[in-house]
């Protein structure tokens, strides 16, 4: 039990720690492939942090985790992850769209609970619907704009496919992950973009992310008190 409290503190540490590393403040070098959305976010940041000086900092390569552990820690968040999507679709739907946040962050840096807040900030108010569309034009439960799935390899009609949009959603945190210099925190709000907008949404996220802590809490503390009655059954 306290094996698996630590290995889970471990890995939620990964998704939060980023918090404390800071952005490259001078202009940062455009890599290849970006979108002009994308230089556009650049320019627009380093324009806002002009008078700040620090470090360069190289763009953090994501790299996969192998440990199986890891992987059951991961495992363990699915659970709280459906109880709070239960509150705004069906539970069936819940369940599904919690085992898709655990399947296709595997192999990344991302956890399941990164996944699963993005889509709570992005249609919790539409019931996680595959076929929300924003004023914008964003797409499905992760509402990608159309450009923003074409640069990942999908016709903009494959964000109704939950497994594509998840897909693409995963590719386009990345993606910002890279341009924030491996800030997660700062990488979760370029995936809404810059300004109040995403101030906002970033707010939204955290919360959705605070509720989905308190379900893995709670989880925790049932099982332990199961594991305490087995034992004095």
């Amino acid at each position: 039990m306290k094996r698996t409290i630590v290995s889970l503190v471990a890995v939620l540490f990964l998704s939060t720690s980023c918090d404390q590393s800071h952005m490259q403040q001078t202009q940062a070098p455009l890599q290849p492939g970006l979108s002009p959305w994308d230089r556009d976010l650049i320019a627009r940041e380093s324009e806002e942090k002009s008078n700040a000086t620090g470090p360069a900092r190289q763009p953090v390569q994501v790299q996969p985790f192998q440990d199986d552990d890891a992987v059951e820690v991961r495992r363990k968040q699915i659970p709280a992850i459906s109880a709070t999507f239960a509150r705004r679709t069906t539970p069936e739907r819940a369940q599904w769209l919690a085992e898709l946040c655990f399947k296709k962050t595997i192999g990344t840096t991302l956890t399941p609970l990164d996944l699963a807040e993005i889509a709570l900030a992005e249609t919790g108010g539409h019931r996680l619907s595959s076929r929300a569309v924003s004023p914008r034009g964003a797409l499905g439960v992760w509402q990608l704009m159309p450009e923003r799935a074409r640069s990942h390899g999908f016709h903009p009609s494959e964000m109704r496919d939950d497994e594509k949009c998840a897909d693409a959603a995963v590719r386009e945190l990345k993606e910002k992950l890279t341009m924030a210099g491996g800030n997660l925190s700062k990488a979760k709000r370029y995936y809404c973009g810059t300004g109040p907008a995403a101030a906002a949404y970033d707010k939204l996220r955290k919360r959705f992310r605070a509720e989905i802590l308190r379900e893995l809490e709670k989880g925790f503390q049932e099982r332990g008190l199961l594991v305490q009655a087995a034992s004095h059954g």
